[in-house]
């Protein structure tokens, strides 16, 4: 049974919406606004979760941002009754997995949280290549770090199989889709835009050794030059 936090302040829709997903075989958790939602994402795990946009103490999207930060790898879907382009496009930007205009019907819901938990699911474990040097930094895919002579950096699983799978094939120019499917287990849009964010992320960690370096050729892919 997969667990949902649902973040929806209106009562009348979470409570609609629970029941059917539950009818689907989800396990909901509900809350009425941003600042619950956080304190119950502290205390227990989801496997994805669901936010409305527009709510009172702290909204979706910085709820995803708080999120994120405890958690990098749990997927999300944003909620909204707005068609804002300037809106979706934020919520992509943040990594979402989806952004769904109200009203929906409940069964395309249940289909794109099904297809998002299976994407998530099926990607391509990286075999581990033990402890190896990378510049100045030493990478222990074991204990998911990253470690140079002034910190260590601790990676999520994600952040590791994407290290492995870049010095695997470094100096190399590699297509998205190669990555995506290595990676993801998928090179559709949304998963696109979450490794975006994962790419930023390792260019800041490798960010001190100017030997290093993850270029992006525009249409194509990236390298990993060491």
């Amino acid at each position: 049974m997969k667990k949902v936090l649902l973040a929806e302040d209106d009562a009348d829709f979470a409570g609609v919406l629970k029941q059917y997903l539950e009818l689907y075989g989800f396990s909901v958790t509900v809350t009425e606004n941003g600042e619950e939602a956080l304190q119950v994402f502290q205390k227990e795990t989801f496997d994805i979760c669901v936010f409305d946009v527009m709510m009172p103490k702290i909204d979706g999207f910085t709820l995803a941002e708080k999120i994120i930060k405890i958690n990098p790898e749990i997927p999300f879907v944003f909620l909204t009754a707005r068609k804002l382009k300037e809106d979706k496009i934020k919520g992509l930007k943040l990594g979402a997995d989806d952004y769904i205009i109200k009203p929906f019907e409940a069964d395309e819901m249940v289909l794109r949280l099904n297809n998002i938990l299976k994407r998530t699911a099926k990607a391509t474990a990286i075999p581990d290549l033990g402890e190896i040097k990378i510049g100045i930094y030493t990478f222990d895919a074991q204990r998911f770090e990253l470690k140079s002579e002034e910190k260590i950096q601790r990676l999520t699983e994600k952040e590791a199989a994407l290290i492995q799978f870049l010095y695997k094939n470094k100096n190399q120019l590699l297509k998205r889709e190669e990555i995506l499917k290595a990676v993801w287990g998928n090179d559709d849009f949304f998963s696109g835009r979450s490794m975006d964010v994962f790419i930023s992320r390792l260019r800041k960690y490798f960010g001190d050794d100017a030997s290093i370096s993850l270029e992006s050729i525009r249409n194509i892919g990236l390298e990993f030059k060491v």
